[in-house]
């Protein structure tokens, strides 16, 4: 069968403040559950987006696979199988289910566990009854442990808008973060190092999507990259989980502006706005991080340190807010249900081949890199600003539709493509450090400090710039690997 649910995280002190204001007009029913995930010695479940438990609610025990999307963000629809089972061993007697899973059970065991005590309402919203399970619990795996609190809505019938109609309702009681980690990935995760910065994962695309298809798989993709960030920024003040945060929302803004053709939504817009928004405030932590990683003096680098504590207290204080939520739920509520795909302008477009579009865009951007890049160490400062913003959604833009060019010479040329493209825009990210560094030093009153100057000398842009010039150079002379 199809499950459909939303799941949204809370903090123990959210969880206990929404039990305790009796969300929903009947009691719940309350269920102390102990589930233990199986897999293999190295991971092959896992690996393929699959997941064994065998979950005991009393004297009931239940055995569920799951298929995972591999994207999924806040909104998961998976297929799943569930039987019952007489005890802790799983049992693989079906045919389906064998084929499915590769692996005898002779070679599955416990890898972890989740103790959970569940909190369960059936809920009519609207014209859909949802049923809502508030966990409050822990994840056990080998010697470590971690706590568990979310809630789960899972669509029985109806419209599934009124998932995100409930979850709105939810976080008007309590803050309630849109979730992107199934229970199963929480385990793996508490097994591994301790989570920092995440980088994009590959998005599993094929050359038979059409173009709105292939847009939804990469914006949720970007949807769950950046909370999984928000997420590690949450337990520490990491750098590289703030760039990689802010990375993610560079990343679906470009997708956002290079599908723009394919939208005739008044939401649209409105998302991009927000989007830009949470971007800017993330802003100015990641450039003074940037300025301390390049700072030489003493003094210089404890101001810029004290800087940092309070960007970062700001970066905290935006991500928690009621506009970041929202805009989380917004988006996974936009990308899940795609209205936008039932508005009759620009549906030939929406319908068009993936790669056929792909490369439409990809031209497009090469063409305004190539041309805009002639003579770079002649350009001023805001022309090589505009040359490395047109670069970006280009790298983007190729990370993006590279999986829909999988042949063997494809896939090589789309490497050597994107390495030729990485060097020039890491030369181009560096010259445009330089340029603000005078606007950022003078904004934090740190204009004076000695080692200041050192941040953008004469000497260090004439490098950069020759370097640049010549990384252009190899760009242009690098193969398309959409043509």
């Amino acid at each position: 069968m199809q499950e459909t649910e939303l799941k949204l995280e809370l903090s123990q002190a959210a969880a206990a403040a929404l039990l305790k204001k009796h969300p929903f007009e009947s009691a719940p029913t309350v269920l102390l559950q102990k589930s233990i995930y199986f897999d293999t010695a190295g991971w092959e479940l896992s690996r393929r987006g699959l997941s064994l438990r065998i979950r005991q609610s009393g004297n009931e025990r239940i055995q569920t696979v799951k298929v995972g999307d591999g994207v999924a963000a806040g909104s998961f629809t998976r297929e799943e199988w569930e039987r019952p089972v007489a005890d802790d061993t799983p049992v693989l007697d079906e045919p389906q289910i064998r084929d499915l899973l590769g692996v005898s059970d002779r070679r599955l065991a416990p890898v972890f566990e989740i103790h959970v005590k569940r909190h369960r309402w059936n809920v009519t919203e609207g014209e859909s009854t949802i049923e809502v399970a508030v966990d409050v619990g822990k994840v056990v795996a080998a010697d470590r442990e971690a706590p568990l609190c979310e809630i789960e809505l899972e669509r029985k019938a109806g419209p599934p808008a009124a998932l995100f109609a409930l979850a709105r309702k939810v976080d008007v009681i309590t803050a309630a973060h849109l979730g992107v980690l199934s229970k199963a990935e929480r385990g793996y995760r508490l097994l591994g190092a301790v989570p920092g910065g995440v980088k994009a994962s590959p998005i599993p695309l094929t050359p038979d999507m059409n173009a709105a298809t292939v847009f939804a798989q990469i914006a949720a993709a970007c949807l769950r990259q950046f909370r999984l960030n928000e997420i590690a920024l949450s337990w520490s003040r990491n750098a590289d989980a703030l760039h990689q945060a802010r990375v993610s929302l560079r990343r679906v803004r470009s997708l956002f502006s290079i599908c723009r053709s394919l939208f005739a939504d008044s939401r649209f817009d409105h998302l991009r706005g927000e989007l830009r928004w949470l971007a800017s405030d993330l802003g100015n932590a990641r450039n003074i991080d940037v300025m301390i990683d390049r700072a030489s003096n003493d003094e210089l680098s404890s101001r810029l340190q004290q800087a940092r504590d309070e960007a970062y207290g700001a970066v905290e204080a935006s991500l928690s807010s009621v506009r970041a939520r929202s805009l989380m739920i917004d988006l996974a509520e936009w990308i899940s249900i795609r209205d936008w795909r039932s508005d009759q302008k620009g549906e030939a477009l929406r319908l068009r081949p993936a790669k056929d579009f792909a490369a439409g865009v990809l031209d497009k951007l090469w063409k305004k890199v190539a041309k805009g890049g002639r003579n770079l160490i002649d350009l001023d400062d805001e022309a090589r600003h505009e040359l490395r913003i047109v670069a970006k959604k280009l790298r983007y833009a190729a990370e993006f539709f590279g999986p829909l060019y999988n042949s063997k010479k494809e896939t090589k040329r789309s490497k050597r493509f994107l390495v030729a493209l990485e060097d020039l825009q890491d030369h181009l990210g560096s010259l445009n450090d330089l340029a603000t560094a005078p606007a950022m030093l003078s904004q934090l009153d740190l204009s004076q400090v000695a080692g200041a100057d050192d941040l953008f000398s004469a000497a260090d842009k004439e490098k950069l710039l020759r370097e640049a010039g010549q990384a252009h150079a190899s760009f242009v002379d690098s193969r398309r690997f959409w043509r």
